[in-house]
């Protein structure tokens, strides 16, 4: 019986290290910390959650999709450069003839 009871400790000692590498417990504190703060308690509590986690997983999107962006400029920029630069020393078809 005690061998048991330490397995299932372990698989939730397992479970907890799993959520917070994901960060999973951060966004449920994060957000019941708001609900928590909310002066006006909202009538449906699960869907102020929800709201507020798909929010901060959107803004965190958002900040993602904007690094991204200014990389794909940076990697087209040194890519038009890349490309004057071999220009210079590839043959011009019209001398090939």
């Amino acid at each position: 019986m005690a061998h048991k009871k330490g397995s299932i400790m372990s698989e939730r000692v397992e479970f907890r290290r799993y959520l917070e590498q994901n960060g999973v417990l951060d966004a449920l504190t994060n957000a019941m910390t708001a609900l928590y703060n909310e002066v006006e308690k909202p009538d449906h509590a699960m869907g102020f959650l929800k709201r507020h986690i798909i929010a901060v997983e959107a803004e965190a999107l958002a900040s993602q999709k904007a690094e991204l962006e200014q990389k794909c400029q940076i990697l087209t920029e040194d890519n038009l450069t890349l490309r004057s630069k071999l220009m210079q020393y590839e043959p011009s078809s019209e001398t090939a003839d």
